[in-house]
């Protein structure tokens, strides 16, 4: 079987498997290793080998760029405290947790400990976003569980490179040396991320043209990710600031149709690579434990010790972290809801593994590293765990603690902002007629279409049943009209958003509405 023929089978498994797991609405990445463990466990499956480039430079900066694209500027704005805490202080202390107790229970000396705390120390951003896709968490704590999953990156790659560096030199840990390298690293990533950000708005503003601006959009997260890396700063820090400011501006940068063939092609990427990269994690692991010498066979009960470590450290630092907060904002009683669900939330993925393979295979003397296998295992079936249990079990979490939203809670807030979005074409249609812009049908025909608009969200928003006018073609002069209530329209709902009347997902629901709108006036 050659390699070619595994990937392609891998593709059709992956995706096989994810369109079940929506289709039965169960957790995508957790079926997925489940489906990557069982294929990998057959016999004449062959031994998996995945080389770190394919995980870092193919897979990861897409998947990054994606999540960051949709993390909301002002939600982020409004969580940057408790995240910093989580971004510095936790990621330390799971690191220090997790070495002290793989030092003490497993073959791993002090040094090879320290390189799988760090590797396990942070969240992972591809796996929160694509659990968190399913579950309606209030637009705060998605925000806080997203924002610590991207950024906490930075702080546990310095610990891995301070880490290896001692693992591989023998040498001892320098802290002046290792708050250099967070400042080159999380600083030169941010800076080359808002430079490329830049860039590509300063090109995306002058072209019309979709293919390229598709291509653009492809190209943007590999383009941040190599140029930092190659500057010896941050790749992941780039890719993330780069999403985060691209994603907070994109709807001023193209039209509606650009903005949905981007929308569509690189719903269909990032849905390939995440469904690849979580079958790999699970059929990754039986070829690595195959490679374990005799006296590392207690991985079984090492792989379970190490992720209860992540996990209580983690339910020890929220909590508290948490109550302290309540208490400041004079909160007469301590809520565990959002603790409870910010720790389960904390599940280890593709970045742990991107960390982990790019472990080097020798110190520098020219000795193999010891115990890299046993790291490579652990660090797997940590993962593989973490998505498993956690991944099935966070929606009940989050359901027993009540604080998602109801469904009816998003209708209505679509269903108000919406309300709003008719009264403000109605009232541009006024002057239009004031003018004498266009023929008096034209403009009743787009009234008739604006009031039954805001019948149906008035209908909606009073739990109320109504149903849209039917009609006809539009002729030019009326799709003249409604391209400029469009972008009244348009207008309006920035303008909710940046006055904090709704969420972040509504006003991404409703613009992707006003897109269709538009994109159909042309056919």
């Amino acid at each position: 079987m050659t390699g070619l023929t595994i990937v392609l089978l891998l593709v059709v498994l992956a995706t096989a498997v994810a369109t079940g797991a929506r289709h039965w609405r169960l957790p995508a990445p957790s079926l997925l290793v489940i489906a990557g463990l069982a294929v990998g466990l057959l016999p004449w499956v062959p031994d998996i080998h995945v080389a770190p480039q394919v995980i870092s430079v193919l897979v990861l900066p897409p998947l990054l760029y994606a999540s960051a694209e949709e993390i909301s500027g002002r939600e982020l704005r409004a969580v940057w405290r408790p995240v910093t805490v989580l971004v510095f202080g936790l990621v330390l202390a799971s690191a220090a947790a997790v070495g002290l107790i793989a030092s003490a229970l497993t073959p791993l000396t002090a040094a090879t400990a320290f390189v799988l705390g760090a590797v396990l120390a942070s969240t992972d951003p591809v796996a929160v976003t694509a659990l968190g896709r399913r579950l309606s968490l209030p637009p705060r704590v998605q925000a806080m569980v997203q924002a610590e999953s991207l950024f906490n990156d930075a702080t546990s790659l310095v610990l891995y490179k301070v880490a290896v560096v001692t693992a591989v030199t023998a040498g001892a840990v320098s802290i002046p040396s290792a708050a250099g390298q967070f400042v080159v690293l999380g600083g030169g990533g941010a800076l080359i991320g808002g430079a490329v950000a830049g860039v590509v708005m300063l090109i995306r503003r002058r072209t019309e043209d979709p293919v390229l601006e598709t291509v653009i959009a492809l190209v943007t997260p590999y383009a941040s990710y190599v140029l930092a890396e190659d500057l010896h700063t941050s790749g992941v820090t780039a890719v993330i600031v780069a999403g985060v400011v691209l994603g907070s501006t994109g709807h001023r940068l193209s039209n509606a149709h650009i903005r949905l063939q981007i929308h569509a092609v690189y719903g269909t990427v990032v849905f390939l690579l995440e469904s690849v990269v979580f079958a790999v994690i699970g059929l990754e692991l039986p070829t690595l434990v195959r490679q374990l010498p005799a006296d590392e066979r207690g991985w079984p009960l090492w792989v379970p010790a190490v992720a209860f470590t992540v996990l209580a450290i983690r339910l020890l630092w929220v909590f508290p972290l948490s109550a302290l907060m309540q208490y400041r904002r004079g909160s007469d009683k301590i809520s565990w809801r959002v603790p409870a669900v910010l720790s389960w939330a904390g599940t280890r993925g593709v970045m742990p593994l991107a960390a982990a393979l790019s472990i080097p295979l020798t110190t520098h003397s020219g000795a193999p590293l010891p115990h890299r296998a046993l790291i490579l295992t652990l660090t797997t079936g940590t993962i593989a765990l973490t998505l498993v249990v956690q991944g099935f079990t966070l929606a009940p979490v989050v359901r027993r603690s009540g604080i998602a939203l109801e469904p009816e809670h998003t209708a209505h807030e679509e269903a108000r902002a919406g309300r709003h979005l008719a009264i403000a074409a109605l009232a541009e249609l006024d002057r239009f007629e004031e003018a004498d812009a266009a023929s008096g049908a034209v403009l009743e025909h787009a009234r008739r279409h604006l009031e039954a608009r805001l019948r149906q969200a008035e209908a909606d928003e009073g739990d109320e049943t109504g149903t849209d006018d039917p009609t006809a073609r539009p002729a030019d002069a009326y799709r003249d009209i409604r391209r400029a209530l469009i972008a009244v329209e348009t207008e309006e709902l920035q303008r909710l958003y940046e006055d904090n009347k709704i969420s972040n997902t509504t006003r991404r629901r409703l613009q992707r509405a006003l897109d269709l709108e538009e994109a159909g006036l042309t056919g």
